[in-house]
């Protein structure tokens, strides 16, 4: 089960790269609000990836 939380984990990651390339892109083409959004939801999902892996070693820490 560990390592599919894991697997997921880099997923945020993924996801996040994804939204910061489109959201660049889309400000580059002058599109303010779309790529406003998109670096918005980066920013969250690496939060979101930094907050998950933090308690998922809690949780291994108290496991062992």
């Amino acid at each position: 089960m560990n390592k599919l939380w894991r697997f997921f984990q880099y997923g945020y990651l993924i996801i996040a790269i994804i939204c910061l390339v489109e959201g660049v892109i889309k400000l580059i083409e002058k599109n303010y609000v779309t790529g406003s959004i998109l670096l918005g939801t980066a920013v969250l999902v690496i939060i979101l990836f930094l907050v998950k892996r933090r308690f998922r070693k809690r949780i291994q820490e108290r496991q062992q």
